[in-house]
């Protein structure tokens, strides 16, 4: 599976947007995490679909969109409008999630599905053949700077036995000290956020994570 590293917007100096995006591109990332969050699925408000199109105008890279939103069904539309070249939702916000990656699908948008620490992997297994992604959550969603979840591991052991060819994303807590806990896992794709932006050289960071992901 092809590594990948995300720099996660959240991160970001949201003063000087573009410059961090260029900064991070120019770093050698993959794609750029986006996390968009409504205040009542998880306890924090983000950015909404301006700011998405906002970002898409300057970026370079793919936009990795992850709503952490009550009604993503009712939203993805205006995300995908916005730019969003990769659209995750929470399996525990839409359970009857293949209409909605279908529609993500159809629009030529590639659909992911999330689990939150407390799902286990049995709720998405029915769509793994649906989706291009998964995403599992390394830490209780809604805010950066936590410590990675240990248990949520198996997660991705898991996941890689049942899909082989899937891109397994994680998020949460990801360090060059933590990257290769998940990427012996099974993980190939990796959102890190404060691990880049407050990084004095995140071209260096990125490089030294793609390696150790790479060995693992």
């Amino acid at each position: 599976m092809k590594i990948r590293i995300l720099p996660s917007l959240l991160s970001a100096d949201f003063a000087r947007l573009a410059d961090e995006i260029a900064r991070v591109e120019d770093a050698g990332a993959d794609m750029l995490h986006v996390d968009v969050m409504d205040g009542h699925f998880v306890p924090n408000i983000t950015i909404g679909p301006l700011v998405v199109d906002a970002i898409k105008r300057v970026a370079r890279l793919p936009l990795d969109v992850h709503l952490m939103i009550s009604d993503p069904g009712g939203y993805a539309d205006s995300f995908i409008d916005a730019g969003a070249d990769r659209l995750t939702f929470h399996i525990e916000a839409h359970p009857a999630a293949q209409e909605l990656a279908g529609r993500i699908r159809s629009k030529g948008v590639l659909p992911g599905l999330c689990i939150s620490p407390e799902t286990g992997v049995e709720a998405i297994e029915p769509y793994l053949g649906i989706i291009n992604h998964v995403l599992v959550m390394t830490v209780h969603p809604g805010f950066g700077g936590q410590e990675l979840i240990d248990g949520c591991i198996e997660k991705v052991w898991l996941l890689r036995e049942k899909a082989p060819e899937l891109n397994i994303e994680v998020d949460g807590g990801i360090y060059t000290e933590t990257i290769a806990r998940v990427a012996s896992a099974g993980a190939n794709e990796f959102v890190a956020g404060t691990a880049i932006f407050k990084a004095e050289d995140p071209a260096a960071v990125i490089s030294r994570m793609h390696e150790i992901a790479r060995s693992a």
